[in-house]
């Protein structure tokens, strides 16, 4: 909504939309991420293909929470630039955005270390994180 109302609102609400729509499409995908992992681990302890299979599976169950990182983290600096320069009347919603974007960031970098716990991919995770902290800092300040 901030977006929508922002002074020059044609490039920051296509984006908070582009951002809105593939979040949505990263809650479903989410909720059966981790089935993959779930099954490899109950393979036998001395399955020939457990090791490779759960090393794939924590792998393809870091991407998603992995993008909604991504996600969180830019939806946080825009929402974060919308309390500065957009509408003065919508900057509770921007800091409302900013706050759930920052959220969402930290959720996903969470979960990416707890599948993966070491790596160049948690340490995007980790990165995208503090990235939207501070954007949630500066959309409070």
């Amino acid at each position: 909504m901030a977006a929508a109302f922002s002074e020059d609102r044609a490039e920051p609400a296509r984006r908070a939309g582009e951002l809105r729509a593939r979040a949505l499409e990263l809650a479903d995908i989410e909720l059966h991420a981790y089935e993959p992992l779930l099954e490899a681990l109950r393979l036998p302890g001395d399955d020939p293909a457990r090791a490779d299979r759960v090393r794939d599976a924590r792998d393809a169950a870091s991407q998603s929470p992995l993008e909604i990182a991504r996600v969180g983290a830019e939806l946080a600096e825009l929402a974060a630039e919308l309390t500065r320069a957009g509408n003065p009347n919508l900057s509770g919603d921007a800091t409302t955005a900013a706050l759930l974007a920052s959220a969402a960031a930290q959720a996903g970098a969470g979960l990416v270390a707890v599948n993966l716990t070491e790596g160049a991919v948690v340490d995007e995770a980790n990165e995208l994180a503090r990235r939207a902290v501070g954007a949630r800092e500066r959309a409070l300040s």
